[in-house]
């Protein structure tokens, strides 16, 4: 607990953390913690396993609750924090009007502020008035771009480009209707303008640090009876106002009063009407602060799971979660989301639903969490991802930018650092892994499958997996020697190889990848032949199936049974292999190498987790294989065409030779070959070691080394003891001497 504090984790999360046994940060929760706490943007890199989802969640939790600590303290931000004079008003419903999300308004309402470098982002006062001639002041903050005025309810998000609004900018011109005209002088950084309104005669005119410029615009007839209200716009700026709550640097005119001062016949608060607009507002209230994007179900289910352990002492008030997957009803989501919630984990289909529709507002988003970001842009989420970023506030209404949280085990991708540099703020690499590399405590082999030299799949007849008829129309009978044949043997070679792989190792535990989801479903079948399914517990081929085709709570209760060890095997696609962390599976078995190389690495993460050794076994073809790869609009349901895709079909030659090459290539390194009978050369490994247990200080040789020490471990022994001795023996002596003396 005190190694979390120490990095500024709050107590109550410190004592959920140290409950579920994580005593010391790792690596990289000791890095990124106190940088997001910190307030900054985060790239994290690291290993599978290491603890990336506890390093945002930790911190994403505790500023959300701080978040909401304040406003139940009434340190709100917002525009209605003063009362009985004018403040700055930007709230979500003004959107489309005037206002925006990416203008921040300060803890006191009169600090204004918008760091968007390429767009004009405004805002205007809480108080408008209908008679009389008032003033205000603004003062310039740092040498961005602004115009400032007055304007009516009416009016553009872009001061004085349409007929509602009045305008004077720091380049020295006037605005109002797009026309834009020299008027007294240029303002910058530190400069204060008077604002004055003189409704009386219908005269808008300005100042800068007291030197009065005179008359800037005569109002039009047909917008005298109108309220005006306290305007700006901004570009990468910040202004602060003064409405009359304080003394002003420059008094105005004679006849002229603070905007403060208006007498309440003379002055409207800022229009919210209609019923729309006030649902907008509710909406608003019960928005997100966090929104977690994960690229499965299963990694956005355990998400939320260690977003609940991690603040279960979090209290008054509490942090509300929710999570927003497809495949399950909608209802109970929606009726959670009109309570109110805080933090959201999801998966991107259902949440662009949500968000596209209006159900899911963005408008208070201060985290966004980007995990596994690489897989989310190798699923084709691109444009998702920006226009989720393009809807939430860069700075949030209290003056705080939006932080962006982006991390995966497989960061170093082309496609990562572009989307990085665009929406995210000076990130901090949090780099504790570099290009994609095997975990020490992972051991990885591969066997090769070749049909030609291991002729046991023509000895098979029919007891043999059931493959996933590619070669339906093919001419792959034993003996035809075909392409067709090979690739056929091969498909059958695997199923054998799995489960000769399964006996060698007596696995009490895998995870066993294979491509497709029929290939999954067929192995799960001939696992079932061998004595084993979903209902053998206990069982050397037990086994649960996890695939996109499988129901939701299906998929849910078979990973849980696999977690909680009540079968042996997880069959599954690469669905399951990014994120899932289930601690101490010793085993897995890649029937088929992933189509990305990166995914290898997702792969075999599965195993070495939390310093246990872990095995892992590919089975690699020496011929081409014939596979499927659907482009037809079902994505493979009910889908027969096994022609080429280049012929207009839904297969494609499969070459792993040279896909173990990219992986070889991309890891830098050669994986160990072994041979078909599937016995792993220990010695390649430092030693026996046990697979799934926690690996022993300098491997198999340290009983050698316990031997070696052991005779002057004993020496070191019995010196200690007599220098106790002595000492005991000592201890008399000094008072002896004192007495004496």
């Amino acid at each position: 607990m005190a190694a979390f504090s120490e990095m500024g984790v709050m107590p109550e999360i410190a004592q959920a953390v140290e409950e579920m046994d994580w005593l010391l940060p790792t690596d990289i929760q000791a890095e990124s913690i106190p940088l997001i706490l910190g307030g900054g943007d985060v790239l994290m890199a690291a290993e599978t396993g290491s603890g990336k989802t506890g390093a945002f969640s930790i911190p994403v939790i505790q500023i959300v609750y701080e978040t909401l600590k304040d406003q139940q303290e009434g340190k709100k931000g917002r525009a209605t924090v003063k009362t009985g004079g004018a403040t700055l008003l930007c709230i979500p419903q003004f959107f489309s009007d005037f206002g925006y999300a990416s203008t921040a308004i300060g803890p006191d309402g009169l600090c204004c502020q918008s760091r968007e470098f390429k767009e004009w982002h405004g805002c205007r006062s809480t108080k408008g008035v209908t008679k009389g001639k008032y003033y205000y002041e603004v003062t310039c903050h740092d040498q961005g771009l602004c115009r400032v005025g007055w304007s009516t309810s009416q009016a553009a998000l872009d001061l004085g480009t349409d007929k509602y609004g009045f305008g004077f900018g720091g380049t020295g011109k006037k605005s109002h209707n797009k026309q834009f005209d020299s008027y007294g002088e240029e303002f910058t950084m530190h400069d204060t303008i008077g604002c004055y309104l003189d409704l009386d005669n219908g005269h808008v005119s300005y100042a800068k640090n007291g030197n009065d410029f005179g008359l800037a615009f005569e109002i039009p007839q047909h917008l005298k009876n109108q309220p005006f209200f306290a305007s700006c716009v901004l570009k990468n700026a910040e202004l602060k106002f003064n409405f009359g709550g304080e003394d002003f640097k420059n008094p105005p005119k004679n006849g002229f009063v603070a905007l403060d001062k208006a007498p309440d016949g003379h002055a409207i608060k800022s229009a919210q009407t209609g019923s729309a607009k006030v649902s907008q507002m509710k909406a608003s209230s019960n928005a997100p602060k966090a929104l977690i994007i994960e690229p499965s179900k299963e990694l956005a289910e355990q998400t939320l799971n260690n977003v609940s352990q991690f603040k279960k002492y979090v209290e008054n008030p509490k942090v509300r979660d929710l999570l927003i997957i497809g495949g399950v009803a909608a209802k109970e989501q929606l009726a959670i989301l009109e309570q109110g919630v805080d933090i959201v984990v999801g998966t991107p289909g259902r949440l662009d639903d949500l968000i596209s529709t209006g159900k899911l507002n963005l408008s208070q988003v201060r985290f966004l969490v980007l995990d596994e970001c690489d897989g989310l842009l190798s699923a084709g989420y691109t444009d998702f991802i920006n226009r989720v970023h393009n809807q939430i506030p860069q700075v949030t209404s209290d003056g705080k930018r939006l932080q962006v949280i982006v991390c995966s085990a497989t960061l170093h991708s082309f496609d990562v650092k572009k989307l990085s540099e665009r929406i995210m703020h000076f990130p901090t690499w949090v780099d504790l892994k570099g290009e994609d590399s095997v975990p020490e405590t992972v051991h990885h082999v591969v066997v090769p499958v070749n049909p030609k030299q291991d002729r046991l799949w023509e000895r098979l007849s029919k007891n043999h997996i059931r493959t996933d008829e590619v070669h339906a129309k093919d001419n792959a009978r034993p003996g035809a020697n075909t392409t067709e044949m090979w690739s056929e043997a091969i498909k059958m070679l695997k199923g054998e190889y799995t489960v000769r792989a399964i006996n060698e190792h007596k696995m009490d535990q895998a995870i066993i990848f294979c491509r497709t989801k029929i290939d999954c479903d067929n192995m799960e079948q001939y696992f079932i032949q061998q004595g084993g399914g979903p209902d053998r517990k206990g069982h050397q081929f037990s086994c649960v199936c996890l695939h996109g085709d499988r129901k939701p709570n299906e998929r849910k209760t078979n990973l849980e049974r696999f977690r909680r060890k009540e079968v042996r095997l997880l069959i599954c696609t690469d669905v399951a292999a990014r994120g899932i962390d289930i601690h101490g599976v010793p085993y897995v078995i890649n029937v088929t190498l992933p189509d990305e190389k990166q995914n290898y690495v997702h792969r075999i993460g599965r195993v070495g987790r939390a310093e246990r050794m872990g095995l892992a076994i590919s089975l690699v073809a020496t011929e081409k294989e014939k596979v499927w790869y659907h482009v037809c609009p079902n994505r493979g349901r009910g889908c027969y065409n096994t022609r080429l895709k280049e012929d207009g079909g839904c297969t494609i030659w499969y070459n792993e030779k040279e896909l173990l090459s990219e992986i070889e290539e991309h890891l830098k390194c050669t994986i160990t070959q072994c041979e078909s009978d599937i016995k792993v050369p220990v010695d390649d490994f430092d030693g026996k070691v046990t697979y799934g247990q926690r690996r022993a200080l300098g491997g198999g040789n340290y009983k050698g080394h316990v031997d070696v020490l052991a005779p002057t471990v004993q020496e070191l022994s019995s010196l200690e003891r007599e220098a106790q001795t002595s000492f005991l023996h000592l201890g008399y002596l000094p008072n002896q001497l004192f007495r004496a003396f």
